[in-house]
């Protein structure tokens, strides 16, 4: 064999190289993201145990999908809890617009919550859906998180279009005049509510950054008097100073799992990763006996927003994080893909604690913008 015929078997060879690697790369990018690839720190056996896990919670909610397109378990909050059920699907790898079961399910659920009667004139989702501004951040967040993810450009435009009125309601609510400076740059139930609470403000205020994420105009002033807001509800340990956890309101005294883990990401969410606050709950949720917290109100809610919290401090706080949700969730989910219902759960039903509990096993996936650091 001469040097030209081997030189042009050679080429020939190349080129079946290249296009083999073109097609397994052409593959790999259309094939569907039904669930990202395991965490570094997770071993395989957990991994599996949480796919497994999220899996069978989606079957749970697609269950739960009425004819409307809704996703709910009882006769309250039918927007809120679609719309939290949506963004517990979008955070383990599904997506409207995939042609499958789950993408369907997906895209008739985002059909209701963009239908004209579920928000007002004014912007506000959470007066006809009844769970008020609480459900108002919950139903802005989520369509912050959908937006570029609609089937078409058209309901695109659609979902832009209701998240920039609901995000100008959120504005608007807080500029309202408060009854005292210690609430100043933070919400509560109503639009028109003259004091605040962390567990409005949470909602609120990760909504924000969420639009501002997908491109939206947010007034940096907006952000920055939230933010002083949150930290006022920071209160130092008494046994350890250099630890601390976050109230309900500023000047509370009282440690509420719900708000102490709520003020704990929402700071990190805003950028606000070292700052002593964010450092001192973080050491201070290191150490806390959280299985002891199951019993009280809200837990699903807490778990939620301490396991993302916890990971986005990375490391040992990340891990810890990791091996709670998978002592207090894994071992908890029913046959169906539910969990049960905790302490005050039955006005959200099950399909908002299941909802939470994926939320909280997200984790393991990292699909959600905001949460990513």
């Amino acid at each position: 064999m001469n040097s030209r015929t081997r030189q042009t078997e050679y080429r020939t060879f190349q080129k079946l190289i290249c296009c083999l690697l073109a097609i397994a790369l052409l593959a790999a990018s259309t094939a569907p993201p039904a669930f990202a690839a395991k965490a570094e720190t997770t071993d395989g056996r957990e991994w599996e145990r949480v796919d497994q896990s999220a899996k069978l919670a989606v079957t749970y909610l697609l269950s739960k999908q009425q004819q409307n397109g809704a996703i709910v378990d009882n006769n309250r909050h039918h927007t809120t809890m679609t719309s939290l059920a949506i963004m517990a699907m979008l955070a383990v790898g599904h997506k409207p617009a995939d042609q499958t079961p789950e993408g369907n399910a997906m895209r008739r659920a985002l059909e209701y919550v963009l239908h004209a009667d579920r928000q007002d004139e004014k912007g506000y989702f959470g007066s006809k859906d009844g769970a008020r501004m609480y459900g108002h951040g919950i139903i802005t967040l989520m369509l912050a998180e959908a937006l570029g993810m609609g089937i078409d450009d058209n309901q695109d435009a659609t979902i832009r279009r209701r998240l920039q009125k609901a995000v100008e309601l959120i504005l608007r609510a807080q500029a309202i005049k408060k009854n005292d400076k210690k609430h100043e740059g933070g919400w509560r139930y109503n639009p028109d509510s003259a004091d605040s609470d962390l567990s409005v403000v949470s909602w609120q205020l990760i909504a924000l950054r969420a639009a501002k994420g997908a491109g939206l105009d947010i007034p940096k002033e907006a952000i920055d008097k939230a933010v002083e807001y949150v930290k006022r509800c920071y209160r130092k340990d008494n046994n350890d100073k250099s630890k601390g956890y976050f109230c309900y309101q500023p000047g509370d005294g009282s440690m509420r799992f719900g708000s102490a883990a709520g003020g704990f990401l929402t700071l990190q969410i805003c950028g606000q990763y070292e700052i002593p606050e964010v450092i001192g709950a973080a050491d201070y949720f290191l150490d806390y006996d959280i299985p002891s917290l199951q019993a009280r109100e809200h837990f699903y809610y807490g778990i939620y927003y301490y396991s993302q919290g916890m990971f986005q401090r990375k490391g040992k706080y990340a891990d810890r994080a990791r091996q709670v949700v998978s002592e207090l969730l894994l071992e908890k989910q029913e046959k169906d893909g539910s969990w049960p219902l905790g302490v005050r759960d039955h006005e959200g039903g099950k399909v908002y604690v299941t909802s939470l509990a994926m939320l909280s096993m997200s984790i393991h996936y990292h699909y959600l913008p905001i949460y990513q650091r």
